[in-house]
């Protein structure tokens, strides 16, 4: 394997120094737009071939970062905190960056879990990691078929449903709030959620730092009732966990938490269902068919992975990347999407199935804590069989091509998955 501090020979990047470097961001690409929104996989094969395996681009406002598009290079950054690290007051650009920016959720420091380096990372994240631990999976796939049950039971009397919001969406929301003892149902929860994937994830019209403070305030209060009245949830446990985190420590963290489960384990979701009713390989064994609902929830994080971009690591010197001269403070963007269909690793273009070396949960230090993978998986997959065994029948609504992604360079997710199939009685 190459170093991907050098370039390789088919990059024809300029040699550092070259004054070919001095316009670099000139062509800088808008990481924005209808591609984005449709058919990221083919700006990422085009920003490849133009540029290599990172490429200059700008973010929200016209500020300038880094987009890292090859298997190798993000493993390489997620690997070596040394020179890209995650505390993000290492940003050169935080003259120009606006208190209302949009991806303020993203990039604002907080003392959480998430900015945190070396010993004081390894703390935070060994807190989450004892909380997670304890969680019973044969406990939470129950939990997670009793969710399901109830809400089927909501529309299988119809005929038709609306799968993301009725479903792919409720259902993992539902499930982690009970994890981290809040209530399943409830305007606070609902507002919790709605107001989580606002700071994460803004549409049009949605502000999302507003949304963050709210969001803040909420774990505000279920951190004050848990020291109060401790039970037997993530939260309680880590307050009661020998690293002793302060109130504003658990509350960021546990933001943390629930973000990092909530909305990628929906789309993780309902990408599955489209695959299984889009794909005619899996056709055959749509109805109860395990074996292909695993690798369909496998090929999801591979071609469809619910993190399609990550921002990101910031340069703590003057180094080099894939031929590229990174200034000290740069922002890298983890290209998790992009890094997933890298031809260097698929060079026939074909994912195998079976193989779960993909970078979805990323890499290194900062990489999704275990058990969480294992978690989110026992989510979505009880989700994927429960729908299908209740619903054997199911068929989309409208025809594939009709289907509409969201407009998000962030997340990889349907704006809805309508379905038909043959009302059940209750």
């Amino acid at each position: 394997m190459t170093d991907p501090a050098e370039p390789s020979a088919d990059q024809a990047v300029p040699p550092p120094g070259c004054p070919a470097h001095a316009g670099a961001q000139e062509d800088a690409v808008a990481l924005s737009g209808l591609e984005y929104q449709q058919t990221p996989s083919q700006l990422y094969r085009t920003l490849r071939r133009e540029h290599g395996a990172i490429a200059p681009v700008v973010l929200d406002g016209g500020i300038p970062a880094w987009l890292v598009l090859g298997y190798t290079e993000v493993s390489y950054v997620t690997s070596h905190d040394e020179l890209f690290a995650r505390d993000s007051r290492r940003w050169n650009q935080w003259p120009s960056i606006p208190p209302d920016w949009p991806l303020m959720p993203f990039v604002g420091y907080q003392p959480s879990v998430m900015f945190a380096e070396g010993p004081e990372h390894q703390r935070r994240a060994g807190v989450i990691t004892d909380a997670l631990e304890a969680i019973d999976q044969f406990e939470l796939a129950h939990t997670c078929r009793e969710i399901a049950e109830g809400l089927i039971d909501g529309f299988a009397g119809s005929g038709q449903a609306e799968l993301m919001s009725a479903f792919a969406h409720a259902l993992p929301m539902r499930a982690v709030v009970q994890l981290c003892g809040m209530p399943a149902d409830g305007v606070d929860t609902d507002d919790l959620v709605h107001d989580l994937r606002i700071s994460l994830d803004a549409a049009e019209g949605d502000d999302p730092v507003a949304a963050y403070v709210r969001v803040m305030e909420r774990m505000q209060r279920l951190v004050k009732d848990k020291r109060d009245q401790p039970g037997s949830d993530i939260t309680s446990r880590m307050l009661s966990h020998p690293a002793g985190l302060t109130d504003e420590e658990m509350v960021v963290d546990l933001i943390t938490v629930i973000a990092a489960a909530q909305q990628p384990t929906a789309n993780w979701i309902c990408n599955t269902l489209r695959l299984l009713l889009t794909d005619d390989r899996f056709a055959l064994n749509v109805s109860g068919g395990r074996l292909s609902v695993g690798q369909a929830l496998n090929e999801v994080l591979w071609l469809d992975t619910p993190t399609q971009n990550f921002i990101g690591r910031w340069a703590v010197r003057d180094t080099q990347l894939a031929g590229r001269h990174i200034k000290a403070g740069d922002c890298l963007v983890l290209g998790l999407a992009a890094a997933n269909t890298d031809p260097q690793i698929w060079p026939e273009g074909h994912i195998g199935p079976e193989n779960s070396a993909h970078l979805s949960f990323s890499n290194g230090e900062h990489r999704c804590p275990y058990p969480a993978p294992l978690l989110a998986d026992v989510i979505a997959r009880t989700a994927v069989e429960t729908l299908l065994e209740r619903l054997p029948d199911v068929v989309l609504a409208v025809e594939p091509h009709e289907l509409k992604w969201r407009p998000s360079i962030w997340m990889r997710g349907l704006t809805a998955l309508p379905v038909s199939f043959t009302p059940v009685v209750q």
